[in-house]
This record gives structure tokens, C-alpha cells and sequence, in this order.
């Protein structure tokens, strides 16, 4: 995923939502304003939620990982929010069953097989529980891409 650059502005710490569409809509607009992905983008990550929902509950916070169709993308990206109080997204395989999320990897994809190679990728961040406790305790977002960038070009 040497080609893959995490933009720091779309990088969001401390972001406040009560929900996962609040959580979900702040991301993908900042998103939107970087000119990362299309306006449909936000509408359509949301709705894809409903149906095919992306929390992952890890040893040492939950993460979710909502992402939505090519078409919707105008150039690849992931957009990071670590939130300021987790908010429950369905567990990834549930219909109902839910997780309390603390870190949203929002992926933004131009090729669906790109799409799952950086799904494989991110796994790995997410079994790294040194590496999920550092990101969510960050304070300064460089610090945050930095480390994800190293992983993602050694996995």
C-alpha cells in the first residue's frame, strides 16, 4: 500500500458524537471538504452501515471499519477518528449485537480489490493492542499517521 497516503487532515482526535450516523457523517464530510471522496459519500457510507456493519471489538477498544462502494471515491484515502466517548456500532457479522467504538478507520477505496488487500493490511494494526493504545492516546494527528504508515508499508 506504498501508494496509499493517509492525509493528516483527515485525521480527526477527540471527535464528539452520541451516535454512529453523527460519528460517521462528521468524518466523512471532513473527508468530503478535503476532496477525498464525492458528496453521495456520506449518504451511502451510512446506509452501507445498516445493512453491512463494521465494528470489530479488539482486546483493547473496539474499531470500526465502514467504507462504501468506488463510485463514491474521488481519490484513495482513510480517514481516522479516534472519538471522545465510544459510541456502539453493530458487531461486523451481527444483526443486532453491538460494540462500543473508540476508533473509526474510514476507508475510501477506487479499486474494490485495493479494498480488501487494505482490509487485510489494517487487521494487523488492529491486533496490535500497543499500537491501538498509542494511536487512541495520541495528541498530535502526524504522530497518529506516521505510525500507521510505517505499518501499513511493512505489512
Amino acid at each position: 500500500m506504498q501508494d496509499l497516503k493517509i492525509d493528516v487532515s483527515n485525521v480527526i482526535l477527540d471527535l464528539e458524537a452520541t451516535t454512529n450516523v453523527e460519528a460517521l457523517s462528521k468524518l466523512s464530510e471532513v473527508m468530503h471538504q478535503n476532496g477525498y471522496v464525492k458528496d453521495t459519500y456520506k449518504d451511502a457510507v451510512i446506509e452501507r452501515e445498516k445493512s453491512f456493519a463494521t465494528g470489530l471489538p479488539t482486546v483493547y477498544c473496539s474499531v470500526a471499519i465502514p467504507h462504501t462502494d468506488i463510485q463514491h471515491v474521488e481519490s484513495k484515502s482513510i480517514g481516522i477518528a479516534v472519538l471522545k466517548e465510544t459510541v456502539p456500532f453493530v458487531i461486523m457479522g451481527e444483526l443486532e449485537e453491538t460494540t462500543d467504538v473508540k476508533l473509526i478507520f474510514m476507508l475510501a477505496m477506487d479499486k474494490e480489490d485495493a479494498q480488501l488487500s487494505l482490509l487485510q493490511k489494517l487487521m494487523g494494526i488492529f491486533q496490535n493492542d500497543q499500537l491501538l493504545s498509542f494511536i487512541v492516546n495520541a495528541k498530535d494527528k502526524q504522530s497518529i499517521v506516521d505510525a500507521i504508515d510505517k505499518e501499513l508499508s511493512e505489512a
